[in-house]
């Protein structure tokens, strides 16, 4: 997935992120309900990053439960909250943080209902992508760009769904990251009932939708073009690291 310049979307100023760095905003309600809603689409690269500390499965589901929570509390705290960088690396930053502190009395709060059940495939997961992590850090960037494209993906499939596109979809959906063997496009065609180089055209566009749905996924996580410019590379990085 090559990073690219131009975005589309909406505007930087209404993503989920630039909605928790408004700082001076008169009502915290807005950016705390932004933030709350990052946060739980990425429970996955923060468990990834504590199991990776070698915390047990339960224990780190705890830690990360109580991480966000502590985030919600105490996001306005600090007058730079995610100013000066993109989401992944505010999360990043203050998992570390977090891990050196005296974690287990740092939640004071009422946990919000959301926390109450972590996602379920969090651990079957972490031992698929992570098993040769070298370092927390390494899983929590790998496990960050797998969440992003996991996202992109299952947004592709909603699409194929409302187009009643799915059959094709999910016939096609194993070859998007990796072309078909030789002779393969002719069996695909076979199964699909159409010709092999229409095949290969509609591979080409799911392709270029699912780069246009990360790039969407990953401007919610920034404020600006150069921030988007930075985690399209980051991604791309991390996913090659996969390979």
């Amino acid at each position: 997935m090559t990073p690219r310049h131009e975005h589309s979307g909406r505007s930087f100023a209404t993503t989920h992120w630039s909605m928790v760095t408004q700082v001076d905003a008169p009502d915290a309600t807005d950016a705390r309900d932004a933030l709350v809603e990052l946060c739980l689409r990425y429970w996955y690269p923060v468990y990834a990053y504590v199991r990776q500390c070698g915390y047990a499965p339960a224990i780190a589901q705890d830690i990360t439960r109580s991480f966000l929570q502590h985030l919600f509390e105490h996001f306005r705290d600090e007058k730079s909250v995610g100013s000066s960088m993109q989401f992944r690396r505010y999360l990043l930053s203050h998992m570390h943080a977090f891990l050196t502190s005296d974690w287990r009395n740092a939640v004071s709060g009422d946990l919000i209902v959301e926390l109450a059940a972590p996602p379920a495939d969090l651990e079957l997961r972490n031992q698929h992508d992570n098993a040769g992590a070298e370092s927390p850090e390494q899983a929590y960037q790998q496990s960050f760009a797998l969440e992003v494209l996991a996202r992109a993906f299952a947004s592709l499939r909603k699409e194929a769904r409302e187009t009643d596109r799915l059959d094709m979809y999910e016939v096609l959906e194993p070859f998007i990251a990796s072309d078909p063997a030789p002779g393969e496009h002719e069996e695909l065609a076979r199964r699909l009932r159409t010709r092999p180089v229409a095949l290969v055209v509609a591979l080409k566009r799911l392709r270029q939708r699912l780069r246009e749905l990360a790039d969407a996924e990953l401007a919610d996580l920034v404020a600006s073009p150069e921030e988007l410019l930075t985690e399209q590379q980051a991604l791309h990085a991390a996913l090659r690291g996969k390979r």
